[in-house]
């Protein structure tokens, strides 16, 4: 019956469902995230059996927590773990002032594909990567179930875009500019393709794939250089009358604003982007940059001169049928609150700066 959802609109409704801090049932095993649990729902949960809480694999090497599951590690919650408990473990905040969380106990053996997909949701949707996991002997009505191998593998593919509309829009760097917006059928936010002038479709054109970041971009934040890389790329293109710019909803390298910001306060402690994003429980970069390829794919085009310092958006559009038929360096000026910043991307991520 077409008004059953699908499993991806199953997914995007289960991020809702986490974001409101409702939990959700995957394989058997009811799962909420730590972020957004209330000290209620916490209780009930409780009362159903013995619950764990799964963080990811750099999170638990922060807490010198013994990894058994490969990219996840499980914790047993005590008697008396509260919310406040889970949310310290969860969070990183406060780790300098308590440095001293366990002993923790971790349970080993048995499947941990329902505390996986978990945690992939709740990254999905930019919520701290901590998940409570009980298991359930009786079924709960009303709330959103799902498999966990069908869930992570479709968490895993490419969300298809979807053009949505297009208008013209004069632009102080390109007064012959047109603003297209995409949609991906993953629920997931929209995103952007900024074209300039005509560019043809049969040879390479003048591209940038720009994650946003609303303190750079907006606010003209000087801790990192998008703001300057943004108006570069965009007055590049304009003097060259033709080129196109992706902007895509990837705010803090696809963790998010809020993640963004406890990030940046993790660095006001003297941590650097990549050590502040793995106390988090994050990877170094979680961005998708498969959008790329095919929202370029979807305006037709084949080839590109991209303009980017990070070789791995070079690979990524190669290795999804867009060619680079060069690397086009992006270099902007340094300032005394970035520099940090980027001789950390030159040394951990690998950019040519």
């Amino acid at each position: 019956m077409t008004l059953i959802p699908t499993l991806t609109e199953t997914l995007s409704r289960a991020r809702a469902d986490l974001r409101m801090g409702l939990p959700v049932v995957i394989g058997g095993q009811l799962v909420a995230a730590v972020e957004t649990l209330r000290a209620d729902r916490l209780a009930s949960m409780r009362a159903l059996g013995p619950a764990v809480l799964a963080i990811t694999g750099p999170r638990a090497e922060t807490l010198k927590v013994r990894v058994y599951d490969g990219d996840l590690a499980r914790i047993e919650v005590p008697g008396d773990g509260d919310l406040a408990w889970l949310r310290a473990v969860a969070d990183p905040a406060g780790d300098l002032m308590t440095p001293m969380k366990g002993p923790f106990r971790s349970p080993r053996g048995g499947a941990v594909d329902a505390h996986r997909a978990g945690i992939a949701l709740a990254k999905s949707a930019q919520l701290l990567p901590a998940v409570l996991v009980v298991p359930l002997a009786v079924p709960v009505e009303g709330l959103t179930q799902l498999s966990p191998g069908p869930a992570l593998a479709q968490m895993a593919t490419e969300a298809a875009m979807a053009p949505v509309a297009a208008a013209r829009l004069p632009l102080l760097a390109a007064e012959n500019s047109k603003l297209h917006i995409f949609r991906p059928d993953n629920g997931e936010a929209e995103h952007y393709a900024v074209e300039i002038g005509a560019p043809s479709r049969e040879a390479p054109v003048l591209a940038r794939l720009h994650s946003a970041c609303f303190t750079g971009d907006v606010l003209g934040s000087l801790k990192c250089d998008c703001g300057p890389q943004l108006h570069a790329a965009l007055a590049a293109m304009g003097q060259a009358g033709e080129g196109v710019l992706l902007y895509l909803n990837q705010e803090g390298r696809g963790i998010g604003l809020a993640n963004k910001m406890r990030a940046y306060a993790l660095q006001n402690q003297g941590f650097d982007t990549v050590e502040a994003n793995h106390r988090l429980g994050f990877e170094d970069d979680e961005r998708d940059f498969r959008i790329g390829a095919g929202i370029l794919k979807k305006m037709g085009f084949g080839a590109v001169r991209l303009m980017t310092n990070n070789p791995k958006k070079v690979a990524m559009l190669e290795g999804h049928g867009i060619r680079v038929a060069e690397r086009v360096p992006l270099i902007t000026p340094r300032n005394r609150h970035n520099t940090g910043y980027l001789d950390v991307k030159a040394a951990k991520s690998g950019h040519l700066l």
